[in-house]
């Protein structure tokens, strides 16, 4: 991982156009080719940033120039730097991945076991399936006999989607997997979290904890 603390302005082209202006801000290049601008006042998520696959230009000169990312839809984020204030370089490794609370953990060995959840003719390849990234929760086949990546939360979430989207990325790099589509599943799932799930084409489906685990019969309810 590469850290830069940077005074800059940052413009992203593509679908829609954001601009912020020149400020210090701490700029990120992950392994995976990922770049994300990031400030001092949030830790939710950066202020902007490129997913991969995406193609990195470095045109600094003395510490000053821009880096242009690009990604395969050819958006881009311009990155314009007035100066650096710091600038290294970091090998992390690879990175076990978020352990499940007890609910995600449980909600993912009962869709395991019950994946026709997902649709009649589902079968289930894997749990846990390794990426070199972190495991994928889920790997399916649906009823057509195509591959099937499924990402299990309680509350689903824009970090979700987008770990699902680098899992997907990863997967269709295998001929014998690809083409593979993505599903999040959860037993919320944040509007914003759908929003992003369909402009990626993920499929997204609430799943019931409760009706999982035998516990509750829908036709019994009242309301």
């Amino acid at each position: 991982m590469r850290l830069v603390i940077a005074r800059c302005s940052v413009d992203y082209i593509g679908r829609l156009t954001a601009h912020l202006p020149m400020a210090s801000r701490l700029l990120l290049v992950k392994a995976d080719g990922s770049v994300s601008v990031h400030a001092d006042d949030r830790a939710y998520k950066p202020l902007n940033w490129m997913t991969p696959p995406c193609s990195f230009r470095d045109e600094l000169l003395d510490g000053a120039g821009t880096w242009t990312v690009t990604n395969k839809a050819g958006e881009q984020l311009i990155i314009t730097i007035e100066s650096v204030e710091h600038d290294s370089s970091h090998e992390l490794g690879v990175d076990p991945g978020l352990q499940k609370d007890g609910v995600e953990a449980e909600l993912q060995r009962l869709l395991a076991l019950h994946v026709e959840t997902f649709g009649t003719g589902w079968t289930l390849v894997r749990r846990e399936y390794p990426t070199a990234i972190g495991p994928v929760d889920l790997l399916c086949r649906d009823a057509d006999g195509r591959t099937v990546a499924v990402e299990i939360k309680r509350r689903g979430e824009i970090d979700g989607v987008e770990q699902l989207t680098r899992y997907l990325e990863l997967l269709n790099r295998d001929p014998l997997l690809a083409p593979v589509r993505g599903v999040f599943a959860a037993q919320e799932i944040k509007p914003q979290a759908r929003v992003l799930a369909g402009d990626r084409g993920i499929d997204c489906l609430t799943v019931d904890y409760a009706v999982l685990k035998g516990t509750d019969d829908p036709s019994q309810r009242l309301f």
